[in-house]
């Protein structure tokens, strides 16, 4: 009787096991399995400075809840406020500077254009009498040479008396008279050459000044460039005052505080983690070998380690189009000839039907149900 119990027994054993043996290697044919699964958030986030200094403030502890726009963390701002003042003043100063010196550069060009317009109808007037003075000394030596004619005439009637004394000494004088009016006129003809070589010398004078102007509008130019620099100057500093504080990018909750204030950080220097606790989903690692059958869409089952008792649901969402190792920093060397061949793994992201109790960093088996046909 004994023994027909035990025979019984280990048959009901060997039944059992061989039936629990068929239901895991049955499992797992209908089903890609995997323990290589992990939660993650899509929204986690590591916030940084993107300017050094000093944090004075850090509003937020772990765990604490923020929302977007909210103030998470100050560098004191005070550096940046002063080389804002500086450059303030600087800006000031050149726009003056600019000023002044446009305002120069046109009363200096108004002065020179009326010097050289004056210049130019001076030496019309002076041409112009020149000419007139010319043409009367032109006239003037033709009178003279004819009252020199008729002077020898007169001479000659005075001798053989035909004619008074007075008549001929009345032409002497004329003739004389009129030497003088010529002599006259050609000394003031070369006073008007030299008015004129005078004037001309002060147009060119009033048109070399003109340098002066070019040279006020190079000084003004240079200006207007280093305005240029410190008001884009201000900008960045403006911008890097705006750096000294730091805001959620999101609705979320502090997954971590890097470091309690004060604290001297460089620009990039971690300050807080922050997530999303809503943004979950599923990322599993999966062995080449189990790919077949599995295709977005696919329904999931995934169990998490410290979430007991609870199975969740999904569905496939994406698989990537390359390997894992793929984008390796070191790829693998298979010049010599020698290849070992390893099992490739592909991220398979999936959907969460629902998250609660979920973190992300959760370690997670999942079963992916394989298509049937």
């Amino acid at each position: 009787m004994k023994k027909r119990v035990g025979t019984i027994f280990i048959l009901v054993l060997i039944l059992l096991f061989g039936w629990l043996g068929y239901d895991y290697l049955h499992y797992r044919e209908v089903n890609a399995v995997s323990d290589a699964a992990f939660i993650k958030s899509d929204k986690l986030a590591t916030l940084s400075f993107k300017v050094s200094g000093k944090v004075t403030t850090m509003a937020k502890e772990p765990n604490a809840p923020v929302k977007r726009g909210e103030l998470l963390a100050r560098i004191d701002p005070k550096d940046f406020l002063t080389r804002k003042k500086e450059l303030i003043q600087k800006i000031a100063a050149l726009k003056e500077s600019i000023e002044a010196l446009t305002i120069k550069k046109e009363r200096i060009a108004d002065v020179l254009r009326l010097k050289v317009k004056m210049a130019g109808v001076d030496i019309d007037a002076v041409k112009r009498r020149r000419e007139a003075l010319a043409f009367r000394i032109d006239a003037a030596k033709a009178r003279l040479k004819k009252l020199q004619k008729d002077t020898a005439r007169y001479r000659r009637m005075l001798e053989k008396r035909l004619i008074a004394q007075g008549d001929y000494e009345d032409i002497v004088t004329e003739r004389n008279a009129l030497r003088d009016d010529i002599a006259a006129m050609q000394k003031e003809l070369g006073a008007l050459g030299a008015q004129k070589r005078k004037t001309l010398d002060a147009r060119a004078i009033a048109v070399a000044e003109t340098k002066q102007v070019k040279e006020l509008a190079k000084q003004i130019a240079a200006k207007r460039r280093l305005l240029k620099a410190n008001e884009e100057a201000l900008r960045l500093v403006n911008l890097q005052i705006g750096y000294t504080r730091l805001y959620a990018p999101f609705d979320g909750i502090i997954a971590k505080k890097f470091f309690d204030a004060p604290k001297v950080v460089q620009a990039g220097y971690p300050v807080y983690a922050l997530t999303d606790p809503k943004k979950l989903y599923c990322e599993v690692l999966l062995s080449e070998k189990k790919l077949h059958g599995v295709h977005p869409g696919n329904p999931v089952k995934i169990t998490v380690d410290a979430v007991k008792y609870k199975t969740y649901r999904g569905r496939v969402e994406s698989i990537a189009p390359t390997s894992a190792s793929t984008f390796s920093l070191v790829p693998r060397d298979i010049a010599s000839g020698e290849f070992t061949k390893l099992d490739q793994r592909f991220v398979v992201r999936i959907k969460l039907d629902e998250i609660e109790g979920l973190r992300a960093g959760m370690g997670a088996t999942v079963a992916i149900a394989r298509d049937r046909h």
